[in-house]
């Protein structure tokens, strides 16, 4: 049997386990809520951290919390914020729609700690979970608030530098790759050569724009709602709080956060968490983009399109001996489908806002932090465990090119597009080629013919032929 202490809510008496940081709310939610097993991750523990101390350094500063009491706060607080305490945040993601039970949860962790920092037993009310830990706050503003720094944070300290690696991986490999020709493909069927360098520089772009698109999820996320306390009113908190509490918050995170301009939108709404995930999700669909597009090049090996060669990471198959698989392609799509599921989770949590408060918090919460943190851990590895390996199988691709029979275009200009399509469908009849098709039917001569067909100016802008 597991020993147990009685502590008493608005509700009345709740067994707590005896070892335990938290107390009787918390201990209501783990009995409420047995629904996923999922808890907030480290990231959104430590924004609570960082707000709570925030909050306590503010209160003090105003005369409204006792230095001593404060300085346990502060002393606990900083302990979450260190994770020291991750094992006692065991609330469902799946509870209130407020997060009322996780802000609850930090209150009790905070205010038990707190009080054995100052040497009293824990589930003593020296220091109070509600009027001392959360002091000028509700769970109305200090979860939109939590959510904000914490996202924020992780596409600032972890997103961001990830997207930065693949972007530099990537751009790396259209410079080795700028020499090598190809046939290019539309609707995945042959088209005019390009430089398999030039499609590896349309995904380091594709990379570039996504940390613009990141940069902006992040500031979109700056505004904070603490302050707002139950309604937006701002009632039972003093009218410097949140500038003083938002202040401490920027110094310990180096974020330049701000009080919102309207804390009835930024309680009621959560409408840049929404537009954040819209950005991560365009991110993800630039990853699927990419990654599919390498797959595609590197099926085979020969009887695909063989234009390039993925590491071998592992065996593919446990039935098809020497099979190797573009896994860490297929990886990378799959975490793209979940970020894009997760975007619809957050717009439906987003049309939730009823009157002064959102009530599907939590799980918009879980879902855009997951979003950030798989984007992140997926793109070093499509950079170091895949892009950063592959190599051009420069006789395949010169050989398609050749082959191919769009480059019956460049000829278009000076013999006319039905000519050079009716060369075109011969070429494909017959097994030719377009070179020799067109040097067979004569329709210009050999020399002119040989310098319309250089596929390196076929790559580049400009008319065959013509000038300027």
């Amino acid at each position: 049997m597991q020993d147990f202490r009685i502590e008493a809510d608005s509700l009345g008496e709740v067994q707590v386990p005896a070892g335990a940081y938290y107390g009787a709310q918390t201990a209501r939610a783990v009995d409420n809520f047995p629904i996923s097993g999922l808890v907030f991750p480290r990231r959104f523990i430590g924004a609570l951290g960082l707000i709570k101390r925030a909050c306590a350094r503010a209160n003090m500063d105003l005369g409204d919390l006792d230095p001593r009491i404060g300085g346990a706060i502060v002393a606990a607080a900083t302990e979450v914020v260190e994770g020291r305490w991750d094992r006692e945040f065991v609330v469902d993601i799946f509870q209130t729609g407020s997060g009322t039970s996780t802000n609850m949860n930090a209150n009790e962790v905070i205010a038990n700690r707190a009080a054995e920092i100052l040497g009293v037993p824990r589930g003593n009310t020296v220091v109070h979970s509600i009027d001392h830990v959360n002091m000028s706050q509700s769970s109305n503003d200090v979860i939109p608030t939590a959510i904000h720094v914490a996202a924020a944070t992780g596409i600032t300290e972890e997103l961001m530098p990830a997207l930065r690696h693949l972007r530099q991986t990537l751009t790396a490999k259209a410079a080795a790759f700028d020499p090598i020709l190809k046939s290019g493909r539309t609707h995945l069927m042959d088209a005019i050569p390009v430089r398999l360098g030039q499609e590896f520089s349309g995904y380091a772009e594709q990379i570039t724009k996504g940390l613009d698109r990141a940069s902006h999820a992040r500031d979109a996320l700056l505004e904070l709602a603490l302050g707002g306390t139950a309604v937006g009113t701002g009632h039972n908190r003093r009218p410097c709080f949140p500038g003083k509490a938002i202040t401490y918050l920027t110094q310990d995170n180096g974020l330049s956060f701000r009080e919102a301009s309207n804390h009835f939108e930024a309680q009621g709404a959560r409408d840049s968490c929404v537009e954040a995930s819209g950005e991560l999700k365009t991110i993800a669909c630039s990853l699927m983009k990419v990654a599919n597009d390498i797959r595609w090049m590197a099926s085979g090996p020969r009887t695909g399109l063989a234009e390039v060669d993925l590491p071998a990471i592992q065996p593919g198959s446990s039935m098809m001996p020497g099979k190797v698989n573009p896994a860490i392609c297929e990886a990378v799509t799959m975490v793209a489908a979940q970020v894009i599921g997760h975007d619809t989770t957050i717009a439906v949590c987003g049309m939730s806002g009823n009157f002064e408060l959102n009530v599907m918090m939590p799980v918009m919460a879980y879902d855009l932090l997951e979003s950030i943190h798989l984007l992140s851990s997926v793109s070093l590895v499509f950079a170091d465990r895949c892009v950063g390996g592959i190599t051009a199988n420069i006789a395949r691709c010169e050989e398609t090119v050749e082959r191919n029979l769009s480059i019956c275009t460049a000829l278009a200009p000076r013999i006319g597009y039905d000519k050079a399509a009716a060369i075109s469908k011969e070429a494909h009849a017959t097994g030719r080629t377009i070179r020799e098709v067109a040097r067979q039917w004569g329709v210009l001569p050999d020399e002119e013919i040989d310098a319309l067909l250089d596929f390196l100016k076929m790559t580049q802008p400009g008319v065959p032929g013509r000038s300027g």
